[in-house]
């Protein structure tokens, strides 16, 4: 059996990116300083031949870009929420129409939740962070577990944008999004939250 190289940072002591630090940024002077959108939607997770394909990934591009776009327009914090992928493939790469930009974050994690051994907690902290929006695949890895922690280490909201995630099928989907607002998780669609003024 051909065994797959996969780049796997465990024991990095700062593995939270600042992509090209500004001198400024932004998000600092916006309204919606406090507000932060994490996500990432790499080919891997929709190429047809990719092992870890998320089935119905496909479908969430347009509106993983319209957030990355609207966050853009208001200023507000992104952090690309990067797996370990193999190295020196493409299937890494985020998919077309997403590209990473000076003063994103990129955050290379080695388990379900974003919090988990990175920095992430302490860099939003110094940032005074305090609403996370959180998007992409798949909601019942990814996406649940960084919620849990988000709600577990007291920010003020947490935002899940229910047609900017996806899972292997809508039930499943469904059954994660109603057990996050069971604990007090926000769900809004992708035009309530465009909508939201500061």
């Amino acid at each position: 059996m051909r065994h797959m190289l996969v780049e796997i940072q465990t024991e990095v002591p700062f593995n939270f990116a600042w992509e090209n630090r500004p001198s400024s940024l932004p998000f600092m002077d916006s309204p919606f300083k406090g507000l932060l959108v994490l996500l990432a939607l790499q080919k891997n997770f929709i190429d047809e031949e990719s092992p870890v394909r998320m089935k119905g990934g496909k479908y969430i591009v347009l509106n993983v870009i319209k957030v990355v776009e609207v966050a853009r327009q208001r200023g507000i914090l992104i952090v690309w929420n990067v797996g370990p992928a193999s190295i020196g493939s493409k299937n890494a790469e985020l998919v077309d129409g997403l590209v990473f930009r000076e003063g994103d974050y990129k955050l290379v994690k080695t388990r379900f939740s974003a919090f988990f051994v990175t920095h992430l907690h302490l860099v939003l902290q110094g940032a005074g962070i305090n609403t996370l929006v959180v998007t992409s695949v798949q909601t019942p890895n990814c996406i649940r577990q960084t919620v849990f922690d988000v709600v577990a280490l007291d920010y003020q909201h947490v935002i899940v944008l229910v047609d900017v995630t996806v899972a292997a099928t809508p039930d499943i989907h469904l059954v994660n999004v109603i057990d996050m607002k069971n604990i007090g998780v926000v769900t809004k669609t992708l035009q309530e939250w465009s909508l939201i003024k500061a």
